[in-house]
């Protein structure tokens, strides 16, 4: 089993950053390919992007070259970096966790998941 707690979100103007974090505990934070996904009202949950456990990332074009995912396997915890940020940028941020040391793109391949952090970004 693993825990996912996410925290940083909240209300920023748009041109500025967040920082997201994910705690997580349980299983071998180490061998988990972590994601981060987001959900703007009304619409469908879209991935973000995520980091192997090697460390190696990959994000969506939408968010491409304004944030940034690391990872501190000693702390546990994955971050997403976002700078530049947009009115579209706008939903709840999840955290998620695969056990696998491969990422994916696809939702349905995690197994765990945080509970969501709320962004808002206002115009």
């Amino acid at each position: 089993q693993v825990q996912l707690v996410e925290s940083g979100g909240g209300l920023v103007q748009a041109g500025g950053s967040l920082r997201l974090s994910c705690a997580a505990s349980g299983r071998a934070f180490s061998a988990n390919s972590m994601g981060w996904f987001r959900q703007a009202q009304g619409k469908e949950r879209e991935f973000v992007g995520l980091i192997s456990w090697s460390g190696t990332t990959y994000y969506a074009d939408s968010v491409k070259g304004r944030v940034t995912i690391s990872r501190d396997n000693a702390k546990n915890t994955v971050y997403l970096q976002m700078n530049s940020l947009k009115p579209e940028d706008t939903a709840v941020y999840y955290c998620a966790a695969r056990t696998s040391y491969s990422g994916s793109v696809r939702e349905t391949e995690y197994e765990y998941w945080g509970q969501g952090t709320q962004v808002t970004v206002s115009s």
